[in-house]
């Protein structure tokens, strides 16, 4: 068998799947806190990894013991592509296993982690937690669909959201190294991944999706020469309105401990429609006398208020 350099599994020990501290992470309208990687590493890991052998993908998969996954949640490991800090630019990219909830080198906990599943590309140059990540530690998170959850009366319904046309999609992220949370003193290994406004596909059902790479996106995200925050702040767009295909799924998806084939089987269910605003609430307050606008007082006359 070939030995894969760079490919040190995440000493973080994940939760496991169906223990009680799963269930604070199902929050249905947070973004992208749940997707799925069911094709085989097999014909994925190739687009993602151009200088790799079929050898040593398939030694890295047995490795990682790399499986078909339709309900991933965060705290659990994560196979993601990235680049180390100061490498060359054009170097080999790598695949590791990381513990999805970004820890921050200088947090003292591994808790913090549950809160910081996703970052905002409108302010992630900004933010303290993700600022030097930005710059300096991003990768791609390979997956072939996300959820998301819609408000019916029968409850939150979810759906599973994949590429139109069948295939990958690389959510772009970031990760850290943290020795203050490990016992062991190796560094746990951690990421998050990044959202940004919806496309009008997905804007029925969440106002927030995961950024998503395309092409020549991808290698520019991972240069580790790039260190410019506007010129990897233009990369975080929402993704095009064709891109994308949405389909209602069974409920089993929303236990963190389901992680079966049933998880995506698609089901008859309302088509996701605008959320209506809440009505208005009447004012208590008396109705004031407005004074209409006059002719050379400045003001534009309208019949609107």
């Amino acid at each position: 068998m070939i030995h894969c350099r760079n490919l040190t599994p995440n000493p973080a020990r994940p939760i496991r799947p169906g223990s009680e501290s799963f269930f604070f992470f199902w929050q249905p309208r947070a973004v992208c806190g749940r997707f799925t990687l069911r094709t085989p590493a097999a014909a994925w890991a190739q687009e993602f990894l151009p200088l790799w052998s079929e050898e040593e993908i398939a030694a890295a998969a047995t490795e990682y013991a790399i499986a078909a996954r339709y309900n991933i949640a965060p705290t659990q490991s994560i196979s993601v592509i990235h680049t180390e800090a100061g490498a060359s630019a054009g170097s080999r990219r790598q695949w590791s296993l990381f513990r999805w909830g970004l820890v921050p080198p200088w947090a003292d906990d591994l808790a913090i982690g549950n809160r910081m599943i996703n970052a905002r590309s409108e302010t992630v140059h900004e933010k303290n937690s993700f600022r030097k990540a930005f710059v300096q530690r991003r990768c791609l998170i390979p997956a072939d669909g996300y959820f998301e959850w819609m408000k019916t009366p029968d409850g939150k319904q979810p759906y599973l959201i994949e590429r139109a046309s069948g295939g990958m999609l690389a959510m772009a992220g970031l990760w850290e190294q943290n020795k203050r949370v490990s016992s062991s003193g190796h560094a746990i290994r951690t990421c998050t991944i990044l959202t940004t406004a919806a496309n009008e596909t997905t804007a029925t059902i969440h106002d927030r999706m995961p950024v998503l790479l395309e092409g020549d996106q991808r290698d520019a995200w991972l240069d580790p020469q790039q260190d410019d925050p506007t010129a990897l702040r233009r990369l975080l767009q929402p993704a095009s309105n064709d891109l994308l295909k949405y389909a209602p799924v069974s409920r089993l998806v929303n236990r963190p401990g389901n992680d079966s084939p049933e998880c995506v089987q698609v089901i008859d269910a309302p088509q996701p429609s605008p959320e209506k605003p809440p009505p208005k609430k009447p004012s208590r307050k008396p109705p004031t006398k407005k004074t209409p606008p006059t002719a050379g007082d400045g003001s534009q006359a309208t019949l609107f208020d």
